[in-house]
């Protein structure tokens, strides 16, 4: 039997189109694997005056049990990550955090750059002696964005979801509020390495 101490290097990425219920489903997950032993690792920067995205706050922190830590990572992710180590780290979400990276870096941002910004969250969550459940969005699933911009972060965010969800052990889908494992997938042929080249 595994030592409880023994590092479980576990990392879980839930994703889905929005109100698919991600953060829900990520949150109960969290419960079920370490009760009240969760640091919540948020991204959304909550500096900005925006009243309606300041109630979205409001209701997730409401929701969540109040005896869990929430820690503020809007760009630091691999580091928070690493400095909750001893807890269960449940990230809402990368999308968020890919959006404040890419704003903070200007034009000088492209998929080697986005890789190596998701190679080092990879690493820390390996690293970790608890679970790492990371909440991410399908932007990709809706319409063809109007601005190159739009285009060019929706193409970024599905790399970062197909190099994190290749390294992870666990993915799943969720769809209209209902939960479906991709991963570990007995029926994905053995030659596909889970992310596009």
């Amino acid at each position: 039997m595994r030592n409880r101490h023994q590092p479980v290097h576990r990392l879980i990425l839930i994703t889905g189109g929005a109100r698919s219920g991600k953060s829900s489903f990520a949150e109960a997950m969290a419960r079920q694997l370490a009760g009240d032993q969760v640091a919540c690792i948020v991204t959304l920067d909550a500096s900005h005056n925006d009243p309606e995205m300041a109630a979205r706050i409001e209701r997730h922190r409401a929701r969540r049990p109040a005896n869990w830590q929430t820690v503020e990572a809007p760009r630091d992710l691999a580091e928070a990550l690493h400095a909750t180590a001893n807890q269960l780290a449940l990230v809402d979400c990368l999308t968020v955090w890919l959006a404040n990276r890419l704003e903070a870096a200007g034009d000088d941002v492209d998929e080697s750059a986005v890789s190596a910004w998701i190679d080092g969250i990879t690493a820390a969550a390996k690293a970790r002696q608890r679970p790492s459940i990371i909440v991410t969005n399908e932007v990709g699933s809706g319409i063809v964005p109007m601005t190159p911009l739009g285009r060019t972060f929706r193409d970024l965010a599905g790399r970062a979801n197909q190099r994190l969800g290749a390294a992870a052990d666990e993915v799943w889908l969720m769809v209209a509020g209902q939960p479906l494992r991709l991963k570990p997938n007995e029926n994905a042929p053995s030659w596909w390495t889970g992310r596009e080249r």
